[in-house]
This record gives structure tokens, sequence and C-alpha cells, in this order.
């Protein structure tokens, strides 16, 4: 599993996130940061370029040496791009230091969603912004039904992901309030393409 979770999940990951139907959620969420930005789960970078010139600096958070690697051989972008290897459970960053938020599809990922999200506004300034767009937790009865016994296989094989997390709630138990939430079905099978995407902020 060690070989597979170091090597091979991260490769499976960059490559699942260039679907191609993705591209419009991130034209959608990413431009609106601003300021000092922290990127949950940064991955290989597929979102730096599409930062607007409101933004200062990325601090990219990631816990896959590969995957960050891969975000290193981005090209250079017109503000600074700070990776950091470690997790969202434990933001090495102090309190209020950062103007807004993003995370893309890893709240599904991050072993203790609810820890990681409490670390994300403790890090947000007092006004501060949470960007996202997740998957998780259908609102049909029949797939949910699918997404609570496919969850136990598709972790295996998914480094973790999890498909029957209830994004908005766990969102909002954080502390943070909704300015933005829309839901639906993305193309594809539904256990698998329910989606999350809207921003929020510190109650």
């Amino acid at each position: 599993m060690g070989f597979y979770q170091h090597q091979v999940v991260p490769l499976l990951t960059d490559l699942s996130m260039r679907n191609k139907h993705l591209a419009a959620y991130r034209d959608r969420v990413v431009p609106a940061a601003t300021g000092r930005v922290l990127e949950i789960g940064i991955g290989s970078g597929l979102n730096l370029r599409r930062y607007s010139p409101n933004v200062q600096q990325v601090i990219g958070l990631e816990p896959s040496p590969k995957l960050l690697g891969m975000a290193r051989d981005t090209e250079r972008l017109s503000f600074p791009v700070d990776l950091i290897e470690g997790s969202a459970e434990e933001i090495p960053l102090e309190s209020a230091s950062v103007d807004t938020v993003v995370t893309t599809w890893t709240l599904c990922t991050i072993p203790d969603a609810s820890r990681a999200l409490h670390e994300m506004r403790r890090v947000l300034k007092p006004g501060g912004r949470l960007l996202f767009v997740e998957h998780g937790r259908a609102p049909d009865p029949n797939v949910v039904w699918w997404q609570d016994r496919l969850n136990p296989i598709w972790k295996g094989i998914g480094g973790g992901c999890h498909l029957n997390r209830a994004i908005g709630s766990l969102i909002e138990g954080a502390g943070f309030q909704f300015e933005r939430l829309q839901t639906g079905y993305m193309r594809g099978h539904k256990p698998m393409t329910f989606m999350y995407e809207g921003s929020a902020h510190p109650r």
C-alpha cells in the first residue's frame, strides 16, 4: 500500500482532477480569491493559473511530496507561490493570517475534515472568505444508498476519498456562514458527482 499511496494515488489524483468537466467549477470559484491566499490540497497546481491579479501570494498546502513536486514545475506567475508539505488538520500558519482559503475537491480526502475546517477558520482574518467546490453526500435517498455502500471500496482505491460526506453541514459545523451555496449533479455517475460550490465566512 505504501507504493500505491505515495506513487500511484498522486498520479491518479492529478489525472482525475484534469477532467474537463471540472474546469467550469474552478473558473467560477478560484478567481474570487484575494490577498494572501491559502490553498488547501494544492495538488499539482491546477488552480494556480486561475488566480486573479487581486492575489498577493498563494500558500499551497499539500500532504503529497509527489504532487508538490509537480506543482513546483508550474510556470512562473505574477505572485509568489510558497509550497508547504503538511496537513490541513494542523495548518502551519498563524491565526488570522490569510485573506482567503481555497479548497477544491479536497475535503473528501482529509481524514478529519471537521478539524481541518476549524483550522481554516482559525487562520482566516476577520472578514476573510472560504471558497470551495467539493463533491459529497447527495440529497436523494437512492443515491445516498449507493454512496454509503460504495464508500469503503472507493476510499481504498481513491487514497481515502469519501463519497458521502455532507459538505454543507461540515462547513457550517466548523463555524462558517454561507455567502453562496450551489449544489447539483455534475455530468457522470450520481454517487460520485454531487457538487457543493460556493463561499462562506467565519461567523
